[in-house]
């Protein structure tokens, strides 16, 4: 697979900000059922094999996990602080669940389950996400299997449909906009004013 023309600036930006940990932090905003927006941190996981798509892990009892059931579109809003650069990436995002149709996607899922810390994993193990707050012990739970995902363990995945990179160094700034267009889904760029 060749890389999209955006790809290679978001993996140099990965590499040149690889010694800050929180460069993997990431902003995913979604829309709520009521119309509102919500937004939280996530933790990029890599991209998924052969693909541009992102992957991300969630709970699916969390409320993230029931906005995008309702609505999939979304998008991150990631920014290097040791480049300066900042990428806003908009697409649709694909929730892999238990029981999801394509055995490609399940199999990516028992990866990303199986590539997380033990402390991670546990997280899947603790109470319902958003309920009003279990005792002190509820958050112990024993560690579960690292081979097997508990079933409430989502793949997240966002497929992009638009990035805009912006590079804040220089006078004036640098401004991106790269669209899948067209039948056969070809990025077109677009240098835009910052």
């Amino acid at each position: 697979m060749s890389l999209t023309p955006w790809r290679g600036f978001l993996t140099r930006a990965l590499y040149r900000n690889r010694s800050l940990p929180h460069a993997r932090y990431l902003q995913l905003a979604t829309i709520r059922n009521d119309g509102k927006p919500a937004n939280r941190t996530v933790v990029f996981r890599g991209f998924l094999e052969e693909s541009d798509r992102l992957q991300f892990v969630t709970d699916a009892r969390s409320e993230k996990a029931q906005q995008i059931a309702h609505q999939p579109w979304g998008e991150i809003c990631w920014y290097f602080p040791k480049t300066r650069e900042q990428f806003r990436i908009s697409g649709n995002l694909i929730l892999v669940r238990e029981k999801h149709p394509e055995n490609s996607l399940l199999k990516a899922r028992l990866m990303a389950w199986q590539q997380l810390s033990d402390a991670a994993r546990q997280q899947f193990a603790w109470p319902h996400p958003g309920a009003p707050r279990a005792e002190a012990e509820a958050f112990s739970p024993p560690l579960p299997s690292p081979s097997e995902p508990l079933s409430n363990f989502c793949l997240l995945l966002l497929e992009p449909q638009q990035v805009d990179f912006l590079e804040l160094r220089g006078e004036p700034q640098n401004r991106y906009i790269y669209r899948l267009e067209g039948a056969h889904r070809t990025w077109v760029v677009q240098t835009v004013n910052p």
